[in-house]
């Protein structure tokens, strides 16, 4: 697939860009190589390949999932600038 300046041109107007007439040459340039790599990608016959999430295979660790409060609520109260019963005190925002 090629891509030309007029197709660049209206892209960048779509994303709002303001692009020279050097730039849409570079952009158009770039892009056409781009859309020729994935041509050349999915001329690649890929029907006996097996789906994977990584080259190397591994069982990742598994944990029960456990809901906890940290058991650090002192610390991060620390870092507060007023706290009172364990929460954050704010200003109040609203009239």
């Amino acid at each position: 697939m090629s891509m030309d300046k007029a197709t660049v041109a209206n892209i960048a107007r779509l994303a709002r860009l303001k692009l020279s007439d050097d730039e849409l040459d570079l952009y158009a340039r770039e892009l056409s190589g781009i859309f020729g790599w994935i041509e050349q990608l999915q001329a690649v016959d890929t029907g006996d390949a097996e789906p994977m999430s990584s080259v190397v295979e591994r069982l990742l660790p598994e944990r029960e999932d456990v809901v906890t409060d940290g058991g650090i609520q002192e610390d991060v109260l620390a870092n507060a600038p007023d706290a009172a019963h364990g929460y954050y005190v704010v200003p109040k925002v609203v009239e």
